[in-house]
């Protein structure tokens, strides 16, 4: 996977992962994928949720030592 963009919102609380991770999309070109890094545990729903309805595609989660990173295409 290459990724355009590495989003680090560790220690953000809801809502302002969604808010940077909307602004590091704008920033992307279409087909890019942005890396976000977020530790809190709301943004398992709330970023999936975010993805599907403005369209993106998320490619890939994981948690590792409760770290969640997501991996969105942009559509």
């Amino acid at each position: 996977m290459n990724i355009s963009k590495t989003l680090d919102a560790k220690g953000l609380a809801c809502p302002m992962p969604i808010v940077k991770t909307k602004k590091a999309m704008d920033e992307i070109n279409p087909g890019e994928v942005l890396e976000v890094v977020v530790t809190d545990k709301g943004a398992l729903n709330d970023i999936p949720a975010w993805v599907k309805s403005a369209g993106h595609n998320v490619l890939e989660q994981k948690t590792v030592e409760d770290v969640l990173y997501f991996y969105i295409e942009k559509a």
